[in-house]
């Protein structure tokens, strides 16, 4: 038990100083009111051509048009590197799907293609670094994979440098869960060399926890956790059948893990550190829809507010935005009100770098509205909203020169 409760203090120490940091940087103002604003789309049957710019400001609340920023199919999700220099993009195209690597050039807001890798994988949905910024992950839905691709110097991906298939029971839907169907992946720091990596996958009613070697990029598969005192037990994040884990999002303070439930249209609240072994503990599941509704609802999209006070939480259907208040001691999530999105399919929505404004794509309408933030309550209020924009899918932020 002494080696137990060492790595316990360790996995404390670590966070804590990741807490630290992040309090910091969520402490000091925005050093831009003006942001190159990058849309991801979905090209297929869509009027879309790829990756939109806008410009958008933090003043007023609005988006400007810069026009096409690259030409590429179905860059569905997008991440911006750390250094600001480069974009990444997953063509989720079925078989035929690639993950992009591209330069920025934020004065004329366009994009320039550096290379492009196979995804290794069946339709890409969510890209993130690890916390080295030296590798990218790729969670592809349909073959329920996770692949590992370095960034090299100039931008450029990498030959992977790992590849896993994640298993376990599958979920009650015959339909949605005929097989591992990964949505989403994050690192979660445990040290300077490796990290836990958490797998949301909605096919599997699980989050999965793998071991990620930052110096060679590898993966070690969940058994990595079942050598201790030769027990075995299963790592991951369990959640109620069906409920179809879509992504993740974690409190400001790390201790807790929140998983939005596409299936389901609900909230699983967790425990970072379960007692049994280090495995996230469910305490709390909510819906994310209003009491009464009845109709045909997918859940999308899950964030926290950068003060930590409120969660955010997207709903396809009853199209709205789901707000719940963060207890601050125990993690506890209370309905806090919900918001029509004004518009059709809310896929995706991102709260902008200042934290006054969510942004919410309607896919199916062709629009992105933005809302102001209320910081004493986490309502939601109507500023703008911005029509023709092809299939808006992703959004993701970058401080103009």
């Amino acid at each position: 038990m002494k080696i137990k409760r060492r790595l316990f203090a360790f996995l404390a120490f670590t966070t804590s100083l990741a807490v630290l940091a992040l309090a910091g940087a969520a402490g000091r103002p925005a050093a831009s009111h003006s942001y190159l604003t990058l849309v991801g789309t979905y090209t297929n049957k869509t009027e879309s051509k790829g990756i939109y710019a806008y410009e958008f400001d933090a003043e007023a609340g609005k988006l400007t048009a810069k026009g096409l920023a690259v030409e590429t199919p179905d860059p569905s999700w997008l991440v911006i590197h750390p250094n600001g220099k480069f974009v990444y993009a997953a063509n989720e195209s079925g078989k035929q799907s690639t993950i992009t690597a591209f330069s920025i050039d934020a004065k004329s807001a366009k994009l320039t293609q550096l290379n492009q890798l196979p995804a290794l994988g069946e339709d890409p949905c969510y890209l993130a670094f690890d916390k080295t910024g030296k590798f990218l992950f790729v969670a592809n839905y349909t073959s329920g994979t996770v692949a590992v691709f370095p960034i090299l110097p100039d931008g450029k991906l990498g030959e992977h440098t790992a590849l896993v298939k994640d298993s376990g029971p599958l979920g009650p839907n015959k339909v949605r869960q005929e097989g591992p169907h990964a949505h989403w992946v994050e690192t979660e720091p445990t040290g300077p060399v490796s990290a836990f990596v958490y797998v949301a996958d909605l096919g599997l009613d699980r989050v999965l926890i793998y071991q990620f070697h930052a110096a060679k990029g590898e993966l070690s598969g969940p058994t990595v956790f079942s050598t201790y005192k030769n027990h075995k037990f299963d790592p991951s994040a369990r959640l109620s059948p069906g409920t179809g884990p879509r992504h993740v999002a974690f409190s400001s303070d790390r201790a807790h893990m929140y998983v939005l439930g596409e299936l389901s249209s609900s909230i699983t609240a967790f425990h970072m550190m379960g007692t049994d072994d280090f495995v996230p503990a469910a305490f709390q599941q909510i819906s994310a829809l209003p009491e009464g509704f009845s109709g045909r609802n997918d859940a999308a999209e899950i964030a926290v507010h950068p003060s930590g006070k409120w969660l955010f939480a997207s709903n396809r259907g009853h199209d709205s935005i789901a707000v719940f208040s963060i207890d601050a001691v125990t993690g506890k999530l209370k309905p806090a009100g919900d918001f029509p999105t004004g518009g059709k399919e809310p896929r995706h929505f991102a709260i902008d770098p200042t934290g006054r404004f969510l942004l919410a794509e309607n896919q199916l309408s062709n629009s992105i509205v933005v809302f102001g933030i209320d910081p004493a309550t986490g309502a939601l209020t109507q500023v703008s909203k911005t029509e023709g924009v092809p299939s808006p899918v992703c959004l993701v932020f970058q401080p103009t020169p």
